[in-house]
């Protein structure tokens, strides 16, 4: 599957695949359904690509008017990655890289406040479940309407009790489930 960006500043460009099978690069119809849902509320925003795997999501972001994105992953090959692409887009002075445990920097004091939070993990470890509470206890992460959005296969789905955000959408594309969830003011 050859990975591109969709619209915006960089259209087109190609993007590096992670090499080997730790990630899963996001389909083309799926991210143009979230950014079509995002629409003009993703310029001048900040955003955090959790679990970045080869950086689409993020570099989409910027691609689109996004101020500001910090991507993390824990595997050296998935950063490498990032930096290439971020580098061949032009975004490198929007962009932080940072390698890391997603869980781990989660619970950090905030650094920066975020509109978005990007959580797409390794399927079936329940590792979103995780990283949304994080999000949740830790919620100086997010802006006062910040949104934190899960990309799951849909079988991996099930409702969780939260205090500080509240699901307030999902999207369902074939394998491929998106959940928001915006921080109740």
């Amino acid at each position: 599957m050859s990975l591109r960006v969709i619209s915006g500043s960089a259209r087109g460009r190609k993007l590096k695949s992670v090499p080997g099978d730790t990630t899963r690069p996001v389909m083309d119809r799926v991210k143009e359904a979230l950014f079509n849902i995002l629409a003009d509320d993703v310029i001048d925003s900040n955003w955090w690509d959790l679990f970045g795997g080869t950086g689409a999501i993020g570099i989409e972001a910027l691609s689109r008017g996004a101020t500001f994105v910090r991507f993390s992953d824990l595997n050296r090959a998935p950063v490498d990655t990032i930096k290439e692409n971020v580098e061949h887009c032009g975004f490198s002075k929007k962009a932080e890289v940072r390698k890391g445990d997603a869980f781990s920097m989660l619970c950090a004091q905030a650094d920066r406040k975020f509109e978005y939070i990007y959580i797409a993990p390794p399927q079936y470890h329940e590792m979103w479940v995780k990283a949304l509470k994080l999000a949740e206890g830790n919620i100086n992460w997010l802006t006062d309407d910040g949104t934190v959005i899960v990309q799951i296969d849909p079988t991996e789905y099930q409702k969780i009790e939260l205090k500080n955000l509240e699901e307030t959408e999902q999207r369902k594309y074939g394998s491929t489930l998106i959940v928001f969830y915006d921080r109740v003011s």
